[in-house]
């Protein structure tokens, strides 16, 4: 059977496809299969096969077996390294002990300024509180109920030598506070029991004094002024009682931990609370006693 004049021009066979071009599109894969037989050439030599699994060295994951120790002459495998990636202090070479030994000093500085920066906070908010007191005590101050005033109930005798008590406490605190930078261990203990012996005293007078004005019928319920006069005072008088523990607790410190960093900052710190306080019973000297009973 003759072709058509047109197949025959074109070479195509009597089902209208052109020999050429089938095998052309039949042979698609063949290109394919060649790169992969490349591919996998290229990935042969690093492979590691062990048990007749090929373990891949892909990117990132290195070679299965270059980082396993070695065994010594005696047959024993060390214990692979391991960084110490959180910083935990164990193992790790010089570079990571040296990054643990600087972290650790910048933690410890922050601790210092934490510290610090929170106990001013404490102390000028003692401050803002006894302002707060002073103010509601002028204010109260005339508020007798008919009841007596400050000229009746002070004795300022009494009042003075609480007065010089506080302040000789203060001075023998500073002494105590010359002993520990010195490390002079009979200054410091003797200056801090003779501190603990003047406030012990300031504040067994100010009992005395509370516990006269409540036996009389004048107690805080009395009148205002008394509640004003109550409520600051005894405030001032539960600080240096905290204040006594506070500096019974840094004699035990120092002796049983020595003079460290940090025990030298607690003593400094007690040292600033108690002064603290000794400037307010200054105002409370003024403006209570002195004020209160018109002189």
């Amino acid at each position: 059977m003759t072709p058509p004049p047109d197949q025959a021009r074109n070479g195509a066979g009597p089902h209208g496809a052109v020999p050429g071009q089938a095998r052309a599109r039949g042979g698609w894969w063949k290109p394919l299969l060649g790169l992969s037989v490349l591919a996998t050439a290229m990935l042969a030599p690093s492979s590691r096969a062990r048990g007749g699994i090929a373990v891949p060295a892909g990117p990132g994951l290195g070679d299965a077996t270059a980082d396993r120790p070695r065994p010594d002459a005696g047959g024993r495998t060390p214990p692979p390294h391991r960084p110490d990636q959180y910083h935990l202090g164990h193992g790790g070479s010089g570079q990571d002990r040296q990054e643990n030994t600087e972290h650790a000093e910048k933690s410890a500085a922050s601790l210092r300024i934490v510290v610090g920066y929170g106990f001013w906070i404490f102390l000028l908010s003692d401050i803002i509180m006894f302002a707060a007191f002073f103010a509601t005590f002028a204010v109260l101050s005339g508020q007798t109920a008919g009841g007596p005033g400050g000229r009746e109930l002070f004795d300022l005798r009494n009042v003075a030598i609480e007065t010089a008590l506080l302040l000789m406490s203060s001075f023998t605190c500073g002494i105590a506070s010359l002993g520990v930078e010195a490390r002079r261990g009979a200054w410091f203990y003797g200056a801090m029991a003779a501190t603990f012996v003047l406030g012990a005293g300031f504040i067994g007078l100010e009992i005395l004094e509370f516990t006269n004005l409540v036996a009389d019928g004048n107690g805080p319920q009395r009148s205002a002024f008394l509640s004003a006069f109550f409520t600051l005072v005894g405030c001032h008088g539960l600080h240096v009682t905290a204040g006594l523990l506070w500096l019974l607790t840094m004699m035990a410190q120092v002796f049983a931990k020595g003079y460290r960093d940090d025990i030298l900052r607690r003593v400094l710190c007690f040292s600033l609370f108690w002064h603290a306080l000794d400037i307010v019973w200054v105002g409370v000297f003024t403006v209570v006693y002195l004020i209160g009973s018109g002189i």
